[in-house]
């Protein structure tokens, strides 16, 4: 401790057991199996020795030992913060949270005294003893000088240990900074230094480009919007004006499993009678549109009608502070609709605590809602079937007409199951996650099933508009090889137009008591959903900035973008730079002049929106931009904690104005009718 590396060692070695000491007992990274738990011990390693070895290059002694407990502090408090903060939202500060310290202190409920824990005193013990042992010289200051090319020595190591970190963290989950799924996995992989470095760089970057916007920046974008704008079918107008919207969001779910068999059972009897069921529209040409940000892309397009990031989320990287007028919203204030998203995993993931602030949802009731310990969760939070079956004490607190989102997990790569929960026979591939696919999907129609039952019991049924979409793809291009088999097709065969047909998810629009429904052919993706919704519950569409068309439109586009600037259209695909006919699957080498035009024109199309679309999300020009009778949202008015307790207040309060299911049974409630054969719920 006497020499000036001894010390420096030391203080290094103080500051990696706080930071295990916080993933311990502090965090909940999700850790699981050796490999990770290994990338968790030596992570904090490589930064701290980069930021810590910065006092080295100091020549003075004391100032260096100074700056060292500088560093040494500096970092403790950007851990200890974190703690505080991650113990009341379960999150990590972004830099906008630094900056907005306003901003933090309003959202952290009570006092920050109330949030501290007794071994708390360990993350600040050992910098105080070390200033008591220096004044008392005690530890020695080393006056002798380092060897020359030792600071940069450490610094390279450093560098290199990163690297080597890093590509263990790619290992393990690939494309780790560019598609950002949670923070969690930041700080899991690398780090609570690199995170925020990360953040830094990102903020910086988004800050940029919205500095360099301006309102003129929404010219084009208005102008695509109001040329591309398809009106209302007058017959579809206001079709479902006044029911409850319940959005099934089926994780993972291709299309190709409508129908399906294996063994000569059903993979999905009950979404299959839906499918084929007069009161359903059903769409047999139905495209995810999904880029990096996957589940949470398949959100922001159904939400905002507008497309996901080229890279990673944008509920991620954007989420947190861009403008949305998005579902939630748009219904509220037109013709107001409650709102609520149930989901069983935590409510950081995807950022969605953030962006469903910033939408305008209402209620959030996330994992810490529901009893998800033991074998009631898999994979990604609650099972589904508990999912739906806990949810109902809520939903029957909403006041209707409500908009509710339900996000399953349970069919969800690697689609494991556990056995108590299935017996549905796996398929016989090479690959053990497409032969665990189908009974995963198999759990998920029978979770949907129990669903539909408890509503018809309920008497929601009825009075509700229900949506069910798949998100994006189950089985990825490089298994879709092990999956042709079972679709009738040789793996030898397989081309990038068997991978964009593959993009098919379902889109069915149930809405009890219609007649007029049945299989749509039309080409539509999830960026459609939205104006499809508002125009089928009454709502114009014409004054907000939306980039998808109404599926039942006669002005409907049926060029479908794919998020990489590939496309889909009833007469052509393009993938991978060829052109496909899209009715017979065969590459078309040499086009016509009709057809050069035709597809030249799609392409046009398809890149025109995409880049529009993330002019307006890069940009948040949203913010420039409030539609005749619409209020912007304010994130700092919503709170997703004591969610029961203020719907049952807000009864209460309405007494006999309350339009709560709970209120119509009398003040009864209706969980005793959901049935479940779910063994955790037994």
């Amino acid at each position: 401790m006497n020499s000036r590396l001894g010390f420096f060692s030391l203080v290094l070695i103080l500051f990696w057991l706080k930071t295990l000491l916080a993933y311990t007992f502090d965090f909940s990274l999700g850790v699981s199996g050796i490999y990770q738990y290994f990338i968790l011990i030596i992570n904090p390693l490589a930064t701290t020795l980069l930021f810590f070895g910065l006092a080295l290059y100091i020549k003075k002694p004391w100032w260096s030992y100074l700056f060292l407990l500088v560093l040494h502090t500096a970092n403790t408090a950007l851990l200890y913060f974190n703690i505080i903060y991650y113990r009341e939202f379960t999150d990590f500060m972004t830099i906008n949270t630094m900056t907005g310290f306003s901003k933090v202190s309003n959202g952290i409920s009570g006092s920050s005294l109330a949030l501290t824990k007794p071994h708390d005193v360990l993350y600040w013990l050992d910098i105080v003893i070390l200033i008591v042992l220096l004044l008392a010289r005690l530890i020695k200051v080393d006056k002798k000088p380092l060897p020359r090319h030792l600071p940069l020595a450490l610094t390279s190591l450093s560098v290199v240990l990163f690297a080597a970190n890093l590509t263990l963290g790619e290992i393990d989950r690939p494309q780790l900074l560019t598609r950002t799924f949670d923070r969690n996995y930041i700080v899991k992989y690398l780090g609570i230094d690199a995170y925020t470095v990360n953040d830094a760089v990102k903020t910086a970057r988004n800050d940029q480009t919205r500095a360099a916007a301006s309102t003129s920046d929404l010219a084009s974008v208005q102008q695509y919007i109001k040329q591309h704008y398809a009106a209302a079918d007058p017959q579809m107008f206001g079709l479902a004006k006044g029911r409850n919207v319940i959005v099934i969001h089926l994780e993972s779910f291709e299309q190709f499993l409508i129908d399906d068999k294996v063994d000569g059972k059903e993979v999905t009897p009950f979404l299959n009678s839906l499918y084929h069921d007069k009161q359903t529209y059903s769409f047999a040409n139905f495209f995810h549109q999904v880029g990096q940000g996957k589940t949470s892309d398949a959100e922001n397009l159904l939400e905002t009608s507008t497309y996901g990031l080229p890279e990673g989320s944008l509920f991620t990287q954007l989420g947190s502070d861009n403008t949305f007028q998005a579902a939630p919203a748009i219904l509220q204030q037109t013709q107001g609709y409650s709102s609520a998203v149930f989901h069983g995993d935590v409510a950081s993931f995807w950022n969605r605590n953030n962006v469903y602030k910033s939408m305008g949802y209402q209620n959030f009731f996330d994992k810490s809602y529901f009893d998800a310990a033991g074998d009631r969760s898999i994979g990604y939070g609650l099972k589904d079937k508990l999912l739906f079956k806990d949810s109902v004490k809520y939903l029957e607190q909403m006041q209707q007409p409500f908009y509710a989102k339900f996000i399953t997990v349970t069919n969800h790569f690697p689609f494991e199951m556990d056995s108590e929960d299935t017996d549905f026979p796996k398929a016989n591939t090479a690959d053990a996650s497409v032969n665990n696919y189908f009974q995963s999907a198999h759990y998920l129609d029978q979770s949907v099933q129990e669903f539909f039952a408890y509503l018809k019991a309920s008497g929601l049924y009825q009075k509700s508009i229900i949506v069910l979409y798949g998100d994006h793809y189950g089985i990825s291009n490089s298994r879709n090889t092990d999956l042709a088999p079972l679709l009738g097709k040789s793996a030898d065969d397989w081309d990038s137009y068997d991978n964009a047909q593959m993009q098919r998810v379902p889109f069915m629009i149930h809405i009890p008591g219609i007649k007029s429904g049945g299989i749509q052919q039309q080409y539509a993706g999830e960026v459609d959903v939205l104006p499809t919704l508002e125009h089928l519950l009454g709502i114009k569409t014409k004054k907000y900035l939306q980039f998808g068309t109404d599926v039942f439109s006669p002005q409907h586009d049926q060029v479908v973008p794919f998020r990489d600037g590939d496309w889909v259209s009833p007469q052509y695909t393009k993938a991978d730079g060829k052109v496909y006919d899209q009715k017979t699957g065969q590459e078309l080498t040499k086009l016509t002049k009709q057809q050069k035009t035709q597809v030249n024109t799609n392409q046009n199309k398809v890149t025109t929106a995409l880049r529009l679309s993330d002019k307006l999300n890069n940009g948040n020009l949203l913010r420039f931009y409030t539609p005749k009778g619409f209020t912007p949202i304010k994130p700092q008015n919503y709170d997703y904690t004591d969610g029961f307790t203020k719907l049952a207040q807000l009864r209460t309060k309405l007494g006999q104005r309350s339009t709560s299911l709970y209120s119509e049974d009398k003040d009864q409630s209706t969980t005793s009718l959901y049935q479940t054969d779910a063994p955790e719920a037994k």
